[in-house]
């Protein structure tokens, strides 16, 4: 982990979210062509005229409202086929055309994404290639402490809301991220990509630390490379359970396991043996498990309907989806964490939300109050070079947290 560079600029740090280190991730050719002509040509000479796609617009009709012909703009799309695939175009994308002095276009730059852009050459022989941004990868700190949300406090501490998803993954099998209280706290040793001074994505969490009410859990990353879990707590257990704590992220439990329920539609009181988790129509659903799927149809009141049988002991099922994965079928096996439908409000149902439910022996269970049993620990062979690394990652949170100490003692004085 760059112990001793990480280390040492982590001293200057202050900040509740901070930079410890830079390094680019890549680079869009040799440095003198990156400088004078980063997208391939020199605009210099070309007047530059920007916009973004609009809504009912075709590649077709972009090239055509920038002044291309009909024929011109069939014959670039075919060449450039292999490279930009028309039905790609997305409504909102920025593009920047380029024009000679006698008002014919020269080049189309599209922002494809926030890191890559796709030049056509508009004259013949016509031409397309891709521009890869500079990106930098950047080892960050985040100490966020809830006092609201998870989602406000990270955004009042600076700190780029994609890391919830980071968290939210390692940790979906031992911390309720629908529970999380007053006083919880993280800290994070993570890295950031960025492109253009933005965050573009959360890449890497390598240490992170779970505190409520005086207890820590954190979470290692150390990569066995066997294709399996990169994520353990301080004794080389698995993060990963057998099963995910919920079968969807960020949304509200609308109604818990009971039996004595007024329904909302009925009004009458009847057992509910699952969790109502409301969410919004579309949401994706997850299977908490591994397992294969025994029954996805209308079933009445619960609407559609996916029923997964984990094992001998635990089987599953979810009502009320809008809709199945595309490719399901009964009798498929499917993986932790796979998308297997989507929230809905099929059959009797006030409003979308996913209607969950567990059972066990065949008897039906709380779904909160489920124990999920871990993976494999760290191989016994890579124990020494985990404790090594756990023990790097303990030294690096205390020397950046003893340096903010010492700066707001400073600022006192």
């Amino acid at each position: 982990m760059r112990k001793l560079n990480i280390i040492l600029l982590a001293l200057t740090v202050i900040a509740s979210c901070k930079v410890v280190s830079q390094r680019e991730e890549n680079a869009a050719g040799p440095v003198s062509e990156t400088v004078s002509q980063p997208l391939g040509f020199c605009p210099d000479s070309l007047r530059c005229v920007e916009g973004q796609v609009r809504n009912g617009q075709f590649f077709s009709t972009l090239l055509g409202s920038l002044g291309m012909s009909a024929q011109d703009a069939y014959n670039l799309t075919h060449a450039t086929s292999d490279v930009f695939d028309v039905k790609t175009l997305r409504v909102g994308n920025s593009y920047q055309a380029y024009y000679s002095a006698s008002d014919s276009l020269e080049y189309l730059v599209y922002d494809r994404d926030r890191t890559s852009r796709v030049v056509f050459s508009c004259r013949m022989p016509y031409d397309a290639w891709v521009y890869e941004k500079p990106v930098t990868i950047e080892d960050r700190y985040a100490d966020v402490t809830i006092n609201t949300s998870l989602w406000v406090d990270m955004r009042e501490a600076g700190v780029s809301p994609e890391l919830i998803i980071s968290l939210s993954d390692i940790y979906a099998w031992t911390v309720d991220f629908f529970g999380l209280q007053k006083g919880d706290r993280f800290r994070v040793l993570y890295e950031e990509k960025m492109c253009d001074g933005e965050v573009v994505a959360v890449d890497t969490v390598r240490y992170a630390i779970f505190s409520r009410d005086g207890q820590d859990l954190p979470s290692i990353m150390f990569n066995q490379k066997d294709g399996g879990n990169i994520y353990w707590n301080e004794k080389g257990e698995s993060m990963r359970k057998a099963f995910l704590k919920a079968p969807l992220k960020f949304s509200r439990i609308s109604s818990g396991f009971s039996y004595a329920r007024r329904h909302p539609v009925t009004r009458r009181v009847q057992p509910h043996t699952g969790v109502d988790y409301a969410a919004p129509k579309g949401t994706p659903v997850m299977t908490i498990g591994d397992g294969v799927v025994t029954s996805m149809k209308y079933e009445g009141a619960g609407g559609n309907t996916i029923r997964i049988r984990h094992n001998s002991v635990y089987s599953t099922a979810y009502l009320h989806l809008s809709g199945y994965a595309k490719g399901l079928k009964t009798g498929q096996r499917v993986r932790q964490g796979q998308v297997i439908g989507y929230v809905g409000s099929t059959g009797r149902s006030t409003g979308p939300h996913l209607d969950f439910r567990v059972w066990k022996n065949g008897s039906p269970i709380n779904p909160l109050k489920m124990q999920s049993p871990p993976a494999e620990p760290i191989k016994e062979e890579h124990m020494s070079d985990f404790k090594a690394t756990y023990a790097e990652c303990q030294v690096l949170i205390d020397t950046i947290q003893a340096s903010s100490v010492a700066s707001k003692l400073f600022e006192l004085l």
